[in-house]
């Protein structure tokens, strides 16, 4: 299986350039500053009609913390029906309890909401206390996907619990290595995790002050390192 490689994404040039440079799909946010929120509906459904690759779009209400009143529960409720009306191939959202454990019974809501459409379960779990333990509530509750850095500020440094999760997963979830992926690691990440999916963004590969258009040329790099050295 030849790996694959997903671009988080804040504008439309990101998408389009996400798109030329060759990434697999894109994860779909806005504000920069806050790690990524839910983006608007003319957002969402402008850029639908421009690109043809996968698209998954963050449900998240505000920045901060993974624990939610009712009031943004239902927000997200009603911006995963926006989701699913512009035509998203797939959300991500992650709900935790204010003594650092899945959220079960909010992420069962919200997944009932989002059904049939696959959800990855955001980088909520690098704060988990018990990511063992985590692991099987995520897989347990339906999610397909579980986006970590490893429970590290980068991916490169949660290397060793990365393993761990792909070998507990066992084919069960697919483990998304994310955080800090960039041309000149993305090789020993995916050889010493045996991950298959990995997830950069437009924030790290565009730098700053640079042009959207760095963001293909780096996705670019990135596929050919990934699929030469990958088997």
């Amino acid at each position: 299986m030849k790996p694959l490689l997903e671009i988080c994404t804040y504008t439309v040039a990101d998408c389009l350039e996400a798109q030329r440079g060759g990434a697999d799909r894109i994860e779909l946010c806005s504000n920069m500053h806050d790690g990524g929120i839910t983006p608007s509906y003319g957002t969402v459904k402008t850029i639908r009609k421009h690109i043809n690759i996968g698209m998954n779009v963050m449900i998240r209400p505000r920045g901060g913390n993974f624990v939610y009143n009712e009031y943004e529960i239902q927000i997200m409720l009603d911006d995963i029906r926006m989701a699913k009306h512009c035509g998203a191939d797939g959300l991500v959202f992650g709900c935790l309890t204010s003594d650092g454990e899945i959220d079960t019974d909010v992420c069962k809501r919200l997944l009932d909401e989002a059904n049939p459409l696959p959800v990855t379960f955001h980088r909520a779990f690098d704060e988990c206390n018990n990511p063992c333990r985590a692991l099987e509530q995520i897989i347990n509750a339906g999610f397909v996907r579980l986006l970590t850095s490893g429970q590290r500020r980068t991916a490169e440094e949660g290397i060793m619990l990365l393993q761990q999760l792909v070998l507990q997963a066992a084919n069960r979830i697919i483990i998304m290595p994310g955080s800090g992926i960039t041309p000149n690691n993305i090789v020993k990440i995916a050889c010493e995790t045996h991950a298959s999916e990995f997830h950069t963004s437009a924030q790290l590969v565009r730098g700053k002050g640079s042009d959207a258009s760095i963001v293909a040329q780096c996705v670019e790099k990135i596929k050919n390192i990934t699929y030469g050295n990958i088997q």
